[in-house]
Order: structure tokens, then C-alpha cells, then sequence
């Protein structure tokens, strides 16, 4: 129900000459990446590779392949589905220019540090050779392995591996003399010594095993320092209702309260019992008479609102018109039992009437009936259910036809009395109360030339009665 009040996010995507928009259809947070896969117009598939909230490189692809970083990005990151509110927080623009990618390594180098771009190079699989970001990586390593910063080139040599696990080259210096220290310190040491030295490195391995609680808080320790938007992310992969309101104050640096309260509704949290602001969001929604808009937003949870909703409910239940209602029976069903009091059953009563006009448009009388039974608990004496009790009473009896027509003109479904009155002029062709009776359907339809001639026939049935 919330999808309706999501728009989904859009974005423009210039590739060197050529400009094509697409909605993005999902979003995937990996520790300091971000993927986003763009749906075209044209039913293309874009991805693009975010790093720090900056757009490194994208394109378009046919598939993702198995093992790609794409690929376990959507399998292992933070998966956001289309349409969310959040999603506008981590793309940060929605017009982007892909870079190029002769010069990409070259223009990263004026950015981001060598480290930094060695694990980047393991993220852009899906558009380059897996051997050339192979070669790229070994380069760095060797660059500073020349210049004696061993710690640099073992943490090199530590992304190099997780790149290609089977690389046997990669595997053999790992193990070198040389390195023996580095790898001590990062087997024995504690996760924030290592943060000092590594920042990427301890990011990455909480961001990979943040199942674990004690390496979960730690990264929520180290996001809360420098990326509120991360942690937030983690919670939402991992919502508890008792910390709403810590994390509602964070929320709203991205999104704005209504759309705080569709996020907490999707995630089956009430917002309405854990929110004090929601209140007035919904009120300010009713005054500017945005029915539909405020009832959406809070039938997810009509069955479990704070008595101090029920004015808004009655209020919505006398504005809102009977097609909506339809859509959304069965809760609508739970709200006016909610709300019934003496002075609303002529009114509830109207509505259900309504309900049976709208409902017979799209089905049939005894699939109306079924749906619109539960309300004879709340109106047992419902003219309208005892009305469409007797239709389907008399719905074979060719003998009542003329009577089941009367009741279709009622509840306006004028094609379906039209054809209970044929009937009957076809058994009683001298009779002109069925023929009078089609005519006036035609007027309720507006078909003007049609009511003529039926009044005509009509006329001329009278006429030879009284010469009879």
C-alpha cells in the first residue's frame, strides 16, 4: 500500500554523446560502495559504482555476471528495492556523466590514495578485464614495495587476495618473510589498533561479517563518526522498534518525517505508536483534504491505531468516496465497526450503498454479496444486504425478472436491468411495462436515440391495448 505514495527515483545518465533517463530500480550499499542499477526507457540495464558517494565508472550490461562485485554487492551488501525514500540519500545526483574510461585510473589517481584505488580497480569487474585490474593492483603493490612502505604493500597484497582468492602469486608473497609482522599484527591485534592503520581494511571486514553483534557495533561505532547514512542503512537492515527514536533524528538529515513514516511502515514498525509527530502529519493531511492520501498512509496499521486516532478516522470516513472504500474493503469493514455509533448508521448505510454500485461495475451479484456480508455485524438490518440477499434469491426464476431488473435499476447497473427487461418482453410482448422500463434505462445511460425508439414501441403497445 505505501507504493502508491513513493515516486521512484529517476536519474540521467550522459555516456559520452548519448543521454538516456531510467528509473533506478535497485541500490546497493557495500561498506564505502555504492551500485545502482538504472531500468532505461529502452529496457537497458545500467550499473554504475559509486565510491564515497562519488560516481566512479558505469555502464551498460547485458547480464551481471556470477562472482562479479556487482554481483556480490546484491547478494551480501544492503539491498534497497525500488521505490524507497532512502534511495534519493544515496544516489547523490540524479544526472550523472560516465567517466571515460581510457582515463579513469589516471583522473582516480588526483583523488582517492593508491590504496584506495587498488580496491576500487576489484569493483569495476563487470567493465574491465579481470587481468588488467590484476596488473593495475600488482603495480601498486611493487610501487610501494620499491619504496620501502612494506605495510602499504602487504595491505595491497591483502586486496589483491580477496580479489582473486586462486591467485597464486598473490598467495606466495602474502606468506614472505618480509611480511611476517604485518601478518601477525592483523591476526592478533584489536579491531580499532588496526582502524588506526587500516581504515579500509577494518571497514570492509565489518562491513562483510557485521552478522556478528560485537563486530556490528563496531562499525555502527566507526559510521557514527563518519557516515550517519551507513549506520542508518544498518539499522534499517536490522530494525528495532525501541531505538525509533535515536534513529529518527537521523533519518531526518536525509528524508523528511512523512516519508520517515512510510520507511517505518514498511518495516512492519507502527509509526503511529512510536512517533508522537505522525499525528500531526496525518491531521495537516486532513485539513488540506488530502483524503486518499492520509488513508493510505495509515491503513498498514487500522487495526492497531491509538484511540486518539479516531477522530481522524471518522473524519476520513466521512470524506472519502465509495470507489476508494472499495479498493480497500476489508480494512474499511474494520474501521466502521471501529467507529459505529447511533448517529453514523443512516450514513454507514449510504456508504455500503455506494459500495454495492461501485463493486457491481467489476463483479457479480453473488461475489458483491459475499464481500459486502461481514457489514451485516455492524448493520443488521441493512436494507441494502437484505436487498441483494433477494436478487440472488430470484436470479433463476424466470418468473422474477422483471422484479431482479427493478433492483439492478436501483443500484444503477442499468446494462444488467436492460437485459432482465428484455426477458421480460420476450415472454410478455403485449405487456408495455418492460418496454417503458428499457426506455428509461437508455435515458439513465444517456443514450437518448435508443430511449426514443423503446418509447415509441411503447406507445404503440398502449396504443393498440386501448383499441383492443
Amino acid at each position: 500500500m505505501y507504493k502508491e505514495l513513493i515516486r521512484p527515483a529517476e536519474i540521467s545518465i550522459k555516456d559520452k554523446k548519448n543521454i538516456v533517463k531510467g528509473n533506478v530500480i535497485r541500490a546497493a550499499v557495500f561498506a564505502r560502495t555504492n551500485v545502482i542499477e538504472v531500468l532505461t526507457a529502452g529496457n537497458e540495464s545500467f550499473y554504475l559504482i559509486y565510491y564515497k558517494n562519488s560516481l566512479i565508472f558505469g555502464d551498460k550490461l547485458d547480464k551481471v555476471e556470477e562472482g562479479s562485485f556487482i554481483n556480490k554487492a546484491f547478494h551480501e551488501g544492503i539491498v534497497i528495492e525500488s521505490p524507497h525514500p532512502i534511495l534519493k540519500a544515496i544516489i547523490p545526483n540524479h544526472s550523472v556523466s560516465i567517466p571515460n574510461k581510457n582515463k579513469l585510473f589516471t583522473q582516480l589517481q588526483i583523488r582517492y590514495s593508491l590504496q584506495e584505488i587498488a580496491y576500487i580497480a576489484t569493483t569495476l569487474d563487470s567493465f574491465f578485464d579481470k587481468e588488467e585490474l590484476v596488473k593495475m593492483i600488482d603495480k601498486i603493490f611493487f610501487h610501494y614495495r620499491r619504496s620501502g612502505n612494506f605495510m602499504k604493500s602487504f595491505q595491497i597484497l591483502q586486496i589483491l587476495h580477496d580479489f582473486v582468492p586462486t591467485l597464486k602469486s598473490a598467495k606466495e608473497r602474502l606468506n614472505l618473510q618480509e611480511f611476517n609482522s604485518y601478518n601477525d599484527f592483523y591476526k592478533s591485534s584489536s579491531l580499532p589498533s588496526i582502524h588506526k592503520r587500516d581504515p579500509l581494511f577494518v571497514e570492509r571486514h565489518c562491513f562483510q561479517n557485521r552478522s556478528n553483534p560485537d563486530i556490528r557495533h563496531f562499525l555502527e561505532d566507526i559510521c557514527r563518526k563518519q557516515d550517519s547514512l551507513l549506520e542508518l542503512l544498518l539499522w534499517l537492515e536490522d530494525p528495532k522498534a525501541d531505538s525509533v527514536e535515536k534513529y529518527t533524528g537521523m533519518a531526518l538529515k536525509f528524508i523528511t518525517m512523512k516519508e520517515w513514516i512510510v520507511i517505518l511502515g514498511e518495516l512492519n514498525i507502527n509509526p503511529y505508536q512510536v512517533l508522537p509527530e505522525a499525528k500531526s502529519i496525518i491531521e495537516k493531511m486532513i485539513q488540506e483534504e488530502r483524503f486518499e492520501t492520509a488513508a493510505l498512509y495509515l491503513l498498514n496499521f487500522i487495526h492497531d491505531l491509538p484511540a486518539s486516532y479516531d477522530h481522524i478516522l471518522n473524519e476520513l470516513w466521512g470524506n472519502l468516496n465509495a470507489s476508494f472504500v472499495g479498493k480497500h474493503l476489508d480494512d474499511f469493514i474494520f474501521m466502521s465497526q471501529h467507529l459505529i455509533h447511533e448517529d453514523s448508521v443512516k450514513h454507514l448505510e449510504q456508504k455500503v450503498f455506494q459500495l454495492a454500485v461501485i463493486l457491481l461495475e467489476e463483479y457479480d451479484l453473488k461475489a458483491v454479496y459475499e464481500k459486502l456480508l461481514p457489514i451485516q455485524k455492524i448493520l443488521p438490518h441493512s436494507a441494502v444486504i437484505r436487498k441483494m440477499n433477494h436478487m440472488l434469491a430470484i436470479l433463476e426464476d424466470p418468473d422474477q425478472m422483471m422484479e431482479l431488473g427493478d433492483y439492478y435499476a436501483e443500484f444503477k447497473q442499468f446494462d444488467k436491468a436492460i437485459d432482465c427487461f428484455f426477458w421480460e418482453m420476450e415472454l410478455q410482448p403485449q405487456d408495455p411495462t418492460p418496454v417503458q422500463k428499457i426506455s428509461r434505462m437508455y435515458q439513465h445511460k444517456g443514450m437518448v436515440k435508443e430511449a426514443a425508439s423503446y418509447q415509441k414501441v411503447y406507445a404503440q403497445i398502449k396504443s393498440n391495448q386501448e383499441v383492443g
